[in-house]
């Protein structure tokens, strides 16, 4: 066992006689570190990005030692440092640079999962017990997959745990998890790690922050709270596999193929037959109520040679996901530049089967109404335009915390950090209550109101209006009968400061067949708000 990889809570040997089988499989992931760096051949002490929708997808240990995290915006990062290599995101050359570790990795144990490029899963149960162990297993195969990686410098880590989730975790420590060990592993790690936004922001406001506070609530519990990718979420904190173990028939053969003749020896054309095919799956396993999670990727060439890989997918595999899986397998294989592992014939025979399957319980479109790469393609569009317009021409709303309506959304750049100007979880007394007025005028609009004798109405300082409004005048138009009115909320904001210190009040009003928000502010009023 090398320093590479290190043994926690007990020693990491596999499933032994006697030893039962938990409801996780005992995995193995070999993760390299900056992938998409590596795959485009930069040193990892060159200062370098891998950027997407101009946001910073990648960077290198050079780019880290100057201030450059993933996350930051191209700009900025150019600012911490002027010297820095930008790249553009490929996702087919990070595949196809991928295979030969994947390869290497596919010598210790049969059926290969490729999580994403760059990290690579495979159940231990046979491979340990021959090899001696998790450790000496991992330990062979930190040495192989490093032995496949380009020569620039890049490394290796692996990890072994129950479940794929606890040993990807286990890998970025380098750390072989002992059997039984996965959920006191997890415990303290942030339920950000769930890869889950929504669902860990809900967490954190009920004040759940670690894996190990979300494991031990009940399972009954959070389904019927949280839904389905919340019961999902919690076997995974509780350092399970990501379904159940299936206790009945496998399902039937939804495999599809297609014979290429003559056969293809350009990617193009073998994955112009592969679209066919997968939409021809998707229909298949639609049909049937499916999804797809784990696709085997299988060819064959006019040589006989047989090439099989697993891609596995966190969500459902839709027709274009599954479609670019297979280009990127493809390119990997027929570009590779390890020649030991390149087919010498064309591409004879290609073949899709479903590895794994689950209900297809359905899923919320996001706002753009398809699948992630849709969302990817909006993404691209509107940094185009943020390249022509100026970052502030687009603009995305973020709640935020204020007194006024206009106060209570923050406006920040597309692709910027979404963060209110101001905490929206503060008290804020003086707020207007719910609802939310539909309309919200900038700059405010002049208004008057006067009680039944035509005087202006006005508030007093203890907070109670001289009295009732009986007729409201908004941006010069008609005075219009006041029929209902709620108030006043009145505000004193920044007592403290004399030059921002203000004094206001606001009112709900209803004139005619309209609800405004007034306010009154130096004896003038304003209409800063209409409700529908």
């Amino acid at each position: 066992m090398t320093d590479a990889t290190r043994t926690l809570h007990g020693a990491g040997r596999g499933w032994g006689p006697g030893r039962a089988m938990s409801d996780a499989t005992r995995t193995l992931v070999a993760w390299v570190p900056d992938w998409p760096i590596v795959a485009a051949g930069v040193a990892a002490g060159v200062p370098a990005v891998v950027v997407f929708a101009n946001r910073v997808v990648a960077c290198s240990a050079g780019a880290r030692a100057e201030g450059v995290v993933r996350g930051l915006r191209r700009r900025e990062a150019q600012g911490r440092c002027p010297a820095l290599l930008v790249l553009e995101h490929d996702a087919g050359r990070d595949a196809r640079a991928f295979e030969p570790v994947a390869a290497a990795v596919s010598a210790f144990a049969p059926r290969v999962e490729v999580v994403r490029p760059g990290m690579a899963a495979v159940a231990t149960l046979g491979p340990s017990r021959y090899f001696g162990g998790d450790g000496a297993l991992a330990a062979r195969v930190t040495e192989a997959v490093t032995a496949a990686l380009p020569d620039c410098g890049a490394g290796t880590e692996v990890g072994v745990a129950d479940g794929a989730f606890a040993a990807g975790l286990a890998a970025r420590r380098g750390l072989v998890v002992a059997p039984g060990g996965s959920p006191a592993f997890l415990a303290p790690f942030p339920v950000a790690t769930l890869d889950r936004p929504d669902l860990a922001g809900l967490l954190l406001r009920l004040g759940l922050r670690t894996l190990g506070a979300f494991a031990a609530l009940p399972g009954t519990d959070v389904l019927a709270r949280f839904g389905p990718d919340g019961a999902v979420a919690h076997r995974l904190a509780r350092g399970l596999d990501e379904r159940p173990l299936a206790g009945t028939d496998p399902p039937p053969d939804f495999a599809v193929q297609v014979e290429l003749d003559p056969p293809a020896l350009r990617v193009d054309t073998a994955a112009f037959a592969a679209k066919a095919l997968a939409d021809e799956l998707h229909r298949t396993l639609a049909g049937r109520g499916l999804a797809c999670t784990r696709v085997c990727i299988e060819a064959e060439t006019e040589h006989g040679e047989h090439l099989a890989r697993l891609w596995r997918s966190d969500g459902a595999l839709g027709p274009a996901a599954m479609a670019d899986r297979v280009r990127w397998q493809l390119d990997g294989w027929l570009h590779t530049a390890d020649g030991a592992h390149r087919p010498t014939g064309g591409i004879s025979l290609l073949r899709l089967a479903p590895d794994q399957v689950v209900p297809d319980d359905g899923r919320q479109l996001g706002f753009w109404g398809g699948s992630a790469e849709v969302a990817d393609r909006a993404a691209r569009a509107l940094a185009r335009v943020q390249g022509m317009l100026g970052p502030e021409a687009v603009v995305t709303a973020v709640p935020s915390g204020g007194r006024h309506p206009a106060e209570r959304v923050t406006l920040v750049p597309w692709g910027d950090v979404r963060e209110p100007a101001r905490p929206a979880d503060r008290p804020w007394p003086g707020r207007v209550p719910s609802p939310s007025p539909a309309t919200v005028f900038v700059p405010v609009l002049a208004a008057e109101v006067v009680a039944q004798s035509g005087e202006p109405v006005g508030v007093t300082g203890r907070g109670a209006v001289t009295a009732p409004p009986a007729q409201l005048l908004v941006d010069g138009g008609r005075w219009t009968p006041v029929t209902g009115w709620a108030g006043p909320w009145p505000a004193d904001e920044r007592w403290w400061d004399t030059g921002a210190h203000r004094r206001r009040a606001r009112f709900q009003v209803v004139a005619g067949d309209t609800a405004w928000l007034l306010a009154l502010e130096g004896g003038r009023w304003w209409a800063e708000a209409s409700y529908d």
